[in-house]
């Protein structure tokens, strides 16, 4: 895992709109994350890890603590090349937030997506990781397309 570097963002959008999982306007919003991280050094919010799979972005995930709460981390984005799918790096993504978290003294880390059946792959995903379905917000998106909270309980590393 490495840090976000501006010349990363073209292959990032690539890899996003290559999943098939977000629509323009996510990808949109994605891309607009990504440079908030890489142009405005002060805010606190995001942070990104990039993979890469021999000397190639791979996949990247957005990732931050959640402000007036007690250790609880947001994933916001996680996507992979759809060829490098299946050989660990969202695992490996996956991971990494959850061990920033713990050295942060994390708790919870929270995600949230969507109910549709576009997205079935990646529940899957998410539960195989270790992340449970804490809430449903019915309708949430739009008619028929509930928002729906996974949540993963940490357990936080102790100091020797």
């Amino acid at each position: 895992m490495r840090n976000l570097k501006a010349t990363d963002v073209p292959d990032l959008v690539r890899i996003l709109e290559a999943t098939g999982a977000f629509n323009d306007e996510e990808v949109g919003v994605a891309v607009e994350l990504l440079g908030i991280v890489l142009n405005d050094h002060a805010q606190q919010d995001y942070e990104v890890a990039v993979a890469e799979v021999q000397g190639r972005v791979a996949g990247y995930v957005l990732f931050g603590p959640v402000p007036l709460t007690q250790g609880n981390f947001d994933l916001y984005w996680i996507a992979v090349d759809p060829a490098c799918q299946g050989h660990g790096v969202g695992r490996k993504l996956m991971a990494h937030v959850e061990e920033q978290a713990r050295a942060r003294g994390g708790r919870l880390v929270c995600l949230e997506t969507s109910s549709q059946g576009s997205y079935e792959r990646t529940r899957r995903f998410y539960e195989q990781a270790g992340y449970v379905e804490e809430s449903r917000i019915r309708d949430f998106y739009k008619p028929g397309d509930d928002r729906l909270t996974y949540v993963k309980r940490l357990t936080v590393l102790k100091e020797n």
